[in-house]
């Protein structure tokens, strides 16, 4: 007989009645009702009574005796006396029973959830042949559309399951969760077991349930679980069965489960869904708001139906609208309801099944201002041992209330979360409470970053890495690229709540960590919360430095040529009218190399002379930088001949000076000057030279982990390896170089290798390599979409098969 069925377990918790569950184990015993009024001492007439329904329940004395006349020991026992207590206590109706019908429609406005779809087919198929079934759990996020998935998945499947559907709500976020027992009791019905013929014990139903099982094809959904104990005496585990099962926790203790694990919609899916709910013509007419909507919403198929049906129900509402009232991060998660669906309720139906231990980590790692966060950030949070907090994240991470980030031992949170976490510390803790967990973080995001910051000067030697908290100058590399969110954001933070020496602090501390990633972080916004704060405290030293600092990540950075120049003059005026000689030469400098940049030679050259003629500072903290700029300067003018002097000198006295500077320093100012010295060699025509010193730059840049500067080499010892008739080798490197340049932030970088490697190509008469080449590379011009791509593309077009 096919079973087609969809269970209703009733209320939460429900399990049979107790005059049910005593009719069972009499049965079970093999008493009859005389023998067991005779062994307990209760009448055949209130046992009659109890077993007909006419009685909810015995008094506790009573129901004490029939478990001691029944022989009920353990769990068994303690069952029968709960269902007796509950009898008592509320006197509630049995669970409904089930009632026919086919699986359930799909959901009408299922998107982005394809791939999934195909995972749970490959799952079916595979019930075909596998001995105990297959059991699927869907996990995710509180609102990612778990059982939507599940019920689209067992409309689709149904030809598969020709022998019926069972579904049954678990209620595992309720505080009382549907126990196994009752679920199977309701099971066993929908198989068209007699009452009387169910088992009192789980074990036995189980066990009963899975015979029924026995050469059926069914499906079954056991949605909103709690947890493995609750799940796994109710798995269908049979050849050609199925089990999917939703639940908010990964149930890892699933064996030979398969786990499916649903994220947030992609934006383009997340605003198809609002064009489904509240029409294709409003998306239509506003794109960009429909985008900025479902961004909103996190993506969150929940939230991001609420706001459709926000707008199905008021037509007159624009979605601009409704994204105006939603980008107010405080009101946000109140305004995502409708009707009976609010975003806040489903967070806080795993919000209340958490420990109390746990609810507090939840709440103060709202405090962690970037992004993603590890155990160090927790612990300073939340004042905890750093071995129970990373306790407390994975009861967060099996809730689903926190995610495992991409790095192991990083954590993130879905946004809307992440505000609903700070809604509860709002309420429950006071103010002062807040505020001292949010200057904590901040204190420690600032000085940590700021220590390691330090390490990375040139005379920072072995004495101030053993005086850190870092083992080494790499580890604190690790930890400034692994926390930049925090401290960044931490930066902001502390100026704006008035911690203006920490702030200026920072922004000095890394400006000799920001050559070697000039292009992975926002220096221009580091250095110009320094200048803010610096003249919050009056600072004019701390202010020339700092504008020096900002003037370097505008011109340098951004490409904005002019601003730096401005930044630049500015430190100078300043350091010239404090007297401060040390920022008078560096601006200087900078002014050298930014009119370089602006076509500008000649003001450039008298500018790097008058700060070489004005150096105050010693090799390493930047005689030995303002004499590089000088030399690139020279090559300019067209005097290359005694820009090699200049850097030639400078690697002598780079070695001469070697043990005032760290390994860090060392190598990556080598680096630099062999750059600047294969500039000039080439310059005089020395191609072979040139591409020598670019490789032995190259070289030095990878081995100090700094791949994308050393690619750079690797096009520009290519260009010389070209010139120098060494197609082959020239293709190397440029080849080398491509594969560096993959990232957003170096697509300009990647066009210029392109571009390289066309004329490379072009030499060795290679027309179709090139012609592609030449293609990607107008792509990419096209668009980054400056001025100087657009150059750049005309010259490929220019060129000799540039129309083809």
């Amino acid at each position: 007989m096919a079973v087609s069925e969809t269970l209703d377990i009733g209320s939460p918790g429900e399990d049979p009645p107790f005059g049910e569950l005593l009719l069972r184990h009499r049965r079970s015993a093999r008493l009859t009702q005389a023998d067991l009024a005779q062994a307990s001492g209760v009448s055949v007439r209130a046992l009659s009574d109890l077993e007909r329904g006419r009685a909810k329940a015995a008094q506790r004395r009573s129901t004490e005796a029939l478990a001691d006349a029944l022989g009920l020991t353990g769990d068994t026992r303690e069952d029968f006396l709960s269902a007796a207590r509950d009898g008592r206590r509320r006197g509630r109706p049995r669970p409904a029973g089930a009632f026919a019908g086919p699986p359930p429609p799909a959901v009408p406005d299922l998107v982005g959830r394809g791939a999934e779809l195909d995972e749970l087919r490959r799952a079916a198929g595979d019930a075909r042949t596998t001995p105990s079934g297959v059991v699927v759990s869907l996990v995710g996020h509180p609102g990612v559309g778990k059982t939507a998935l599940a019920r689209s998945a067992a409309h689709d499947l149904a030809a598969d399951f020709p022998d019926g559907f069972l579904s049954v709500d678990l209620r595992g976020m309720d505080d009382q969760p549907v126990s196994p027992r009752a679920a199977l009791d309701v099971l066993l019905r929908g198989l068209n077991v007699p009452a009387a013929e169910i088992p009192a014990s789980v074990g036995e139903q189980s066990a009963l349930f899975r015979s029924m099982l026995a050469g059926r094809r069914v499906l079954v959904l056991l949605d909103n679980a709690a947890d493995e104990a609750q799940v796994r005496p109710l798995l269908a585990a049979a050849t050609g069965c199925l089990t999917l099962v939703t639940c908010r926790r990964a149930l890892a203790g699933l064996e030979s489960a398969r786990w499916l694990w649903l994220r947030p919609l992609d934006t383009a899916d997340a605003s198809a869904l609002v064009a489904a709910i509240a029409g294709a013509d409003r998306v239509r007419a506003e794109p960009s708001s429909a985008e900025e909507l479902a961004q909103l919403c996190g993506n969150l198929p929940l939230a991001v139906r609420i706001a459709g049906n926000r707008l199905a129900t008021r037509p007159h509402w624009t979605i601009s609208y409704l994204v105006d009232q939603l980008r107010d991060e405080r009101t946000r998660l109140a305004s995502l309801s409708a009707g009976d669906l609010r975003v806040r309720s489903a967070f806080e139906m795993s919000h209340r099944r958490l420990s109390p231990a746990a609810r507090l980590v939840f709440r103060r790692l709202a405090v962690i201002p970037g992004p993603d966060f590890g155990a160090e950030l927790a612990t300073v949070a939340t004042g905890m041992a750093t071995a129970d907090v990373r306790a407390h994240i994975a009861e967060l991470v099996d809730a689903n209330l926190v995610q495992e980030g991409g790095v192991p031992g990083r954590h993130t949170f879905h946004d809307l979360i992440r505000l609903f976490a700070r809604e509860r510390l709002e309420a429950e803790e006071n103010p002062d409470e807040a505020w001292e967990a949010v200057s904590a973080v901040v204190d420690h995001l600032l000085d940590t970053a700021a220590g390691a910051g330090r390490l990375f000067f040139p005379d920072a030697l072995r004495a101030s890495v053993e005086a850190s908290r870092f083992a080494s100058r790499e580890q604190a590399a690790q930890w400034l690229d692994a926390e930049a969110a925090n401290w960044l954001a931490a930066q902001r933070i502390g100026h704006g709540c008035g911690k203006y020496r920490q702030v200026v602090d920072l922004a000095r501390a890394l400006h000799w960590f920001s050559d070697g990633r000039s292009q992975q972080l926002p220096w221009h916004d580091v250095f110009a919360l320094g200048v803010a704060s610096a003249r919050a405290l009056d600072s004019r030293a701390d202010e020339a430095v700092l504008l020096n600092f900002l003037g370097w990540a505008r011109y340098y950075c951004l490409g904005d040529n002019e601003g730096g120049r401005a930044a630049h003059q500015e430190a100078l005026d300043i350091a010239t009218e404090t007297g401060d000689r040390r920022e008078q030469t560096w601006a200087l400098a900078y002014l050298g190399s930014v009119l370089l940049r602006l076509d500008r030679p000649e003001e450039a050259l008298d500018h790097v002379e008058r700060a070489v003629g004005l150096a105050d500072m010693d090799f390493w903290m930047g005689q030995g930088s303002i004499r590089n700029v000088l030399g690139k300067v020279l090559c300019a003018v067209g005097r290359p001949g005694e820009a090699l002097l200049v850097h030639r000198e400078v690697l002598a006295d780079a070695e001469r000076y070697r043990d005032d500077a760290n390994l860090f320093t060392r190598r990556f100012f080598r680096a630099l000057t062999f750059q600047l010295l294969g500039r000039a060699l080439t310059e005089t025509g020395d191609w072979p030279g040139g591409a020598d010193a670019f490789r032995t730059a190259r070289k030095l840049f990878d081995e100090g982990g700094f791949p994308v500067p050393g690619a750079e080499c690797a096009v520009q010892e290519g260009v010389a390896w070209r010139e120098a008739g060494r197609l082959g080798v020239a293709e190397e490197c440029l080849l080398s170089a491509l594969d560096v340049f993959t990232q957003v932030i170096t697509r300009w970088q990647r066009a210029q290798a392109l571009a390289e490697l066309v004329r490379v190509l072009d030499a060795g008469a290679r027309t179709a390599v090139a012609t592609a080449c030449r293609r990607e590379a107008l792509e990419v011009c096209a668009d980054l979409g400056t001025d100087a791509a657009a150059d750049l593309a005309k010259r490929l077009v220019g060129e000799p098969g540039g129309q083809s």
